[in-house]
C-alpha cells in the first residue's frame, strides 16, 4: 500500500520545513486549516475545477453544454460552500473555492439557458423555393 509511504514522506517534508517557516507566516502554518493539514491542500487543488468551469464557460459552445451538469455543478458548489462555514474549524479557503465552483456553474447554466431561449424565440426557417 502506498499511503503510508506518502504520509511518511509528507511528515518528513513538514518536519524539514517547520523550523524554516518565517515568524510572519507562523500563524498560517500553525492554523487548524493550514498547510500541515488536508484542509489546506484539498481546496487548493479544487481551484482546478473552478478554472475548468471558467474555461468551459468562455470557450465551449452552448449547444455542447448540459443544463443538468451545469446546474449540478452550481448546486454542489453552493451546498459545499454553506457546509464549509458550518464545520469546525471554519475553512474560509474551502468556502471560497466552493463558492466559485457554484459561480462557474451558474455562469454555465445562464449561458445554456440563454442559448436555448434564443432557439425558441428564433423565427422558423422559411421553406426553400425550387
Amino acid at each position: 500500500m502506498t499511503v503510508p509511504v506518502f504520509s511518511a514522506l509528507y511528515r518528513r517534508i513538514i518536519g524539514f520545513c517547520d523550523p524554516r517557516v518565517p515568524t510572519r507566516l507562523r500563524p498560517l502554518w500553525e492554523h487548524p486549516c493550514g498547510p500541515k493539514t488536508v484542509f489546506f491542500w484539498s481546496p487548493l487543488q479544487k481551484w482546478c475545477l473552478v478554472l475548468a468551469g471558467l474555461s468551459d464557460t468562455l470557450t465551449r459552445p452552448p449547444e455542447k453544454m448540459s443544463i443538468s451538469q451545469a446546474g449540478s455543478l452550481a448546486c454542489t458548489g453552493y451546498i459545499w460552500a454553506r457546509y464549509s462555514l458550518v464545520i469546525i474549524p471554519k475553512n474560509w479557503s474551502l468556502f471560497a473555492v466552493n463558492f466559485f465552483v457554484g459561480l462557474s456553474g451558474t455562469f454555465q447554466l445562464a449561458k445554456v439557458i440563454r442559448y436555448q431561449m434564443s432557439l425558441k424565440n428564433a423565427p422558423a426557417a422559411a421553406p426553400a423555393a425550387n
